[in-house]
C-alpha cells in the first residue's frame, strides 16, 4: 500500500471476558510478537493478541489486521468493555505523570530519537512542542495509535476520543507557550539552580516550572552523555538541604531516568561496541555500584566479567548509590530485566562466556536485590534466561567440537550449577545423564589412556559435583549410580584395591590410600568404594596396623577421619 505507515500493537485481556486493552505499541514486529508470548508464558494475562496497524495517508485511517492471538476465548458473553485501570488524561497536568510520560515515549519513540529528546523535554520545551506540531503526521499518527484501543476499551467512538486528545494537547501546548511568552519559566543561565529550586519549592506548579528550566538547560547538549553531564552538574548545584533540594533532585531524575531507560541513551553513556552481555554487566555495575564493588573484591568470576566504567559513568553511579535517584536506578534495573527475558543472546558465538556473564549478573543483582529490584523479579528473569541455556542449539554450541566426553560432563555440570528453575534444572540433568550414559563416555573412562587411579579420581570428582549442582535427588541419583558403576569397572579391571592392599609400601600408607578410595575421595561411591572398604577393613584389623597407629598419634587422627568418611566407624 503506497503512502502507508505500519506499526504493531499488543492487546491484553487480564481475565476471561474482559475487554482488550493496549499494552504495547511498537514499529518492530519481532518485539510485539515476543512481548505477547512472554505475557502468556508468565501467566500475567488470560489472552493476548498482536495486530498490524497500517495507516493510509489518503484516507487518514488505520486498517487493523490480527496476526497473532493467544489465550482465552475471543468474546465474552455480553460483557461491557471495562475501563482502562489507568484513568484517561483530561488536564494538561495529567500529561506530566510518569505513566503518561512512558506512554508518550512509546507513541513518539521515533520522533523523540530523531530530535535527541526525552518525553520530559517535549513536555517542558516550547521549541520541541512547536516542532512536533509542525511535523503534523507524527502527532496525528501517535493520536491514532492511542485513540483506537482506548476507544474500544472505554466504549467510546474513535472520533470522539481523537477530539478529546486534540483538545488536551492544544490546552497543554497553549499553556506552555503562554508561560514561555510571559517569562514565567525559569532561566537557569541567569538564575542559579539552587535559587530557582528554593524560590519555587512552595509553588503549586513547582515541578512543572523547574522542569521547564531543567529542560532548557540541557537543550544545547549534542549527545545523550552530554545531557547526563549537564543534569549531574545541576544535581551538584542543588540546594544542600530543605524542600528546595528535594524538589531539585526529583525534577532532575525524571529526564535522567528516561535517558538511561532508553537504548540510545544508555549506549552513549556506557560506550558502543559491546555485546548484550557486556552491556548488561556495565548497566549492573552502574546501577548497583557498591554491591558490585564488594563482590569484585571476593569473587574473581565477577571481577572477570564486570567492565570498567568511564569517569562519567562512575560519577553517575556514585549519585545512584544514594536515596535521591531511586527512580533512575529502578529504570536501569527494569531495562536489565527486559533484556534478560528477551530473545537476544548475551554473548553470540561465545556460549561458555555467556554462562560466566549470567553467573556474574545473577550474583550481582541478587546482592543488590531490594535496593535495585525485588528479588522475585530477579529470580523470574534469570529463570527465563536459563530456559534459553538448556535448548538444543545452545548446548550444541556450548559443547562445540574437540571436547573429550569427560570435559563435556564437566561443562554440563557447570551449566547446571548456573541456571535456575526446576524445569530448567531437569532439562540440564537430562543432557548430563545422556552424556554420562553414552558409550563414548564409558569407553573413555573404562579403557582410557590414563592410569586407573587417575580415571577413578576423575569419576569421584564428577560424582561429588553432580550431587551439588542443584539437581533434585530423582535426577542426580541415577547419574551418580552410573558413575559408580563405571568406577567399579575401572577398579575391577585394574584390581586396584587388592594391588594397594598387597603393595610393598608402608602399612599406614596403604591403609590411607584404601580409605581415600572407600570414602569417595579418590573413587566414586559404589562398587569400587565398597571393594576398597573391604580391603581397608581387613588391613585395619591386623595387629601390626593397630600397633603402628598407636605409636603415631598424627597418623591415627588422619586415619580415624577417613574411617568415618568411608563408613567403617559404624
Amino acid at each position: 500500500m503506497d503512502g502507508s505507515r505500519v506499526h504493531f500493537e499488543v492487546f491484553i485481556r487480564k481475565v476471561p471476558g474482559a475487554a482488550w486493552t493496549l499494552d504495547l505499541a511498537t514499529e518492530n514486529r519481532a518485539t510485539a510478537m515476543s512481548s505477547a508470548q512472554d505475557l502468556m508464558a508468565e501467566g500475567r494475562v488470560a489472552a493476548v493478541k498482536v495486530t498490524k496497524e497500517v495507516f493510509d495517508e489518503e484516507s487518514r485511517e488505520f486498517q487493523s489486521i490480527v496476526i497473532q492471538k493467544l489465550g482465552a476465548a475471543e468474546v465474552a458473553p455480553k460483557s461491557k468493555p471495562q475501563a482502562d485501570p489507568q484513568p484517561l488524561c483530561v488536564t494538561p497536568q495529567d500529561l506530566y505523570t510518569i505513566h503518561a510520560r512512558e506512554r508518550i515515549g512509546r507513541l513518539l519513540e521515533t520522533w523523540l530519537e530523531r530530535n535527541n529528546a526525552t518525553p520530559f523535554e517535549l513536555l517542558h520545551r516550547p521549541d520541541l512542542v512547536e516542532a512536533l506540531e509542525a511535523s503534523g503526521i507524527d502527532l496525528q499518527h501517535a493520536i491514532q495509535k492511542i485513540a483506537i484501543p482506548e476507544a474500544h476499551a472505554r466504549a467510546m467512538s474513535v472520533h470522539e476520543l481523537i477530539r478529546v486528545f486534540h483538545s488536551l494537547i492544544e490546552r497543554a501546548v497553549e499553556r506552555l507557550l503562554k508561560d514561555h511568552r510571559k517569562g514565567v519559566l525559569p532561566n537557569l543561565d541567569k538564575e542559579k539552580f539552587a535559587s530557582a529550586a528554593e524560590r519555587l519549592a512552595q509553588d503549586p506548579e513547582r515541578s512543572y516550572l523547574l522542569g521547564a528550566g531543567v529542560a532548557a538547560s540541557i537543550a544545547p547538549a549534542k549527545s545523550w552523555s552530554e545531557k547526563v553531564d549537564r543534569l549531574l552538574d545541576l544535581a551538584d548545584a542543588a540546594p544542600e538541604k530543605g524542600p528546595g533540594r528535594g524538589l531539585a533532585l526529583s525534577v532532575i531524575q525524571q529526564p535522567l531516568a528516561e535517558i538511561l531507560e532508553a537504548k540510545p541513551g544508555i549506549t552513549d553513556i556506557l560506550g558502543k561496541g559491546r555485546d548484550l552481555g557486556a552491556n548488561l554487566a556495565a548497566m549492573t555495575r552502574l546501577a548497583a555500584y557498591d554491591s558490585v564493588a564488594r563482590l569484585i573484591k571476593i569473587e574473581a568470576s565477577v571481577a572477570k566479567v564486570m567492565p570498567e566504567l568511564s569517569p562519567q559513568a562512575t560519577r553517575l553511579a556514585q549519585w545512584l548509590t544514594g536515596d535521591n535517584f531511586q527512580d533512575t536506578r529502578a529504570a536501569i534495573g527494569r531495562r536489565i530485566l527486559r533484556e534478560l527475558v528477551g530473545p537476544r543472546r548475551l554473548c553470540p558465538g561465545e556460549a561458555a562466556r555467556e554462562i560466566d556473564v549470567l553467573r556474574a549478573l545473577a550474583m550481582s543483582l541478587t546482592a543488590a536485590a531490594g535496593k535495585l529490584l525485588p528479588l522475585e523479579e530477579v529470580q523470574s528473569a534469570f529463570a527465563a534466561r536459563s530456559k534459553m541455556l538448556v535448548t538444543g542449539d545452545f548446548v550444541e554450541a556450548y559443547l562445540g567440537s574437540g571436547m573429550s566426553s569427560y570435559e563435556e560432563v564437566e561443562a554440563l555440570i557447570w551449566l547446571t550449577e548456573n541456571i535456575i528453575g526446576a524445569a530448567n534444572k531437569r532439562q540440564a540433568g537430562g543432557w548430563l545423564k545422556a552424556v554420562v550414559a553414552s558409550l563414548r563416555f564409558e569407553k573413555e573412562m573404562v579403557t582410557g589412556d590414563e592410569n586407573a587411579g587417575a580415571r577413578l579420581g576423575q569419576l569421584a570428582a564428577l560424582h561429588k559435583a553432580v550431587g551439588r549442582c542443584g539437581l533434585v535427588p530423582e535426577d542426580f541419583h541415577p547419574i551418580q549410580e552410573k558413575l559408580g558403576e563405571l568406577g567399579g569397572q575401572v577398579e575391577s579391571n585394574a584390581r586396584l584395591s587388592q594391588t594397594v592392599a598387597r603393595a610393598n609400601a608402608p602399612l599406614i600408607q596403604r591403609l590411607t590410600l584404601l580409605l581415600k578410595l572407600a570414602s569417595g575421595e579418590n573413587a566414586p561411591l559404589g562398587p569400587a568404594a565398597n571393594r576398597a572398604r573391604a580391603e581397608a577393613l581387613k588391613l585395619f584389623k591386623q595387629d601390626d596396623t593397630r600397633a603402628e597407629l598407636a605409636n603415631s598419634p598424627d597418623q591415627m587422627k588422619q586415619v580415624l577421619g577417613l574411617i568415618q568418611q568411608s563408613g567403617l566407624a559404624a
